[in-house]
């Protein structure tokens, strides 16, 4: 029973791995990006936020951070920048993994609202302190706006197609720890 527990974190660290490289990969795709238009929401940000409050035990943050740092790679922002502040954002919701159990959705999406503002603003403070051009506070917000309106969605999601739900009072991992 236990190696059948170890197999399915392995399995879900998989999913969120293919499921991330998709998100990149039509992130990437020239899909009707015309200059002026409005930003779409952060999906993968949403997906790691949801699945580390739904099931932290999944994600370890050396996965989240390998992610994010193709990620930023990729889309050639600063190595690391962006990284450094998911992982804290997702540090910052699993050592808070016991509280977001006993909330309801909706304080759950405040705080998730909270922390991805939080981390605009950090990533903007950056940039601002080392001069670099950064791109419109509109367009930065806007994208955040429609991350916080896509995590319910996300969530929803997850639980249906993954069935990734948080885990019950008493649920022992297959360590024997309480989740």
């Amino acid at each position: 029973m236990i190696d059948g527990m170890r197999n399915s974190i392995w399995l879900y660290r998989a999913a969120f791995v293919g499921i991330a490289m998709v998100l990149l990969f039509l992130k990437i795709l020239p899909l009707g990006s015309v200059a002026g238009d409005w930003p779409g929401p952060d999906l993968l940000l949403c997906l790691m936020l949801a699945w580390v409050t739904q099931r932290p035990d999944h994600l370890p943050s050396l996965l989240i951070a390998l992610v994010v740092l193709a990620e930023d790679m990729i889309l050639m922002r600063p190595p690391g920048l962006w990284t450094a502040l998911v992982v804290l954002a997702t540090e910052f919701l699993r050592a808070r993994s016991a509280l977001t159990r006993e909330l309801g959705f909706a304080a759950e999406w405040l705080l998730i609202a909270g922390v991805m503002i939080a981390m605009l603003l950090a990533y903007r403070l950056v940039f601002a302190v080392a001069f670099l051009a950064q791109p419109g506070f509109g367009f930065a917000f806007a994208q955040t706006v429609g991350s916080v309106l896509m995590y319910p969605v996300i969530v929803w999601v997850l639980r249906v197609a993954l069935n990734l739900r948080k885990p019950s009072t008493g649920e022992v991992d297959a360590m024997g720890r309480r989740l």
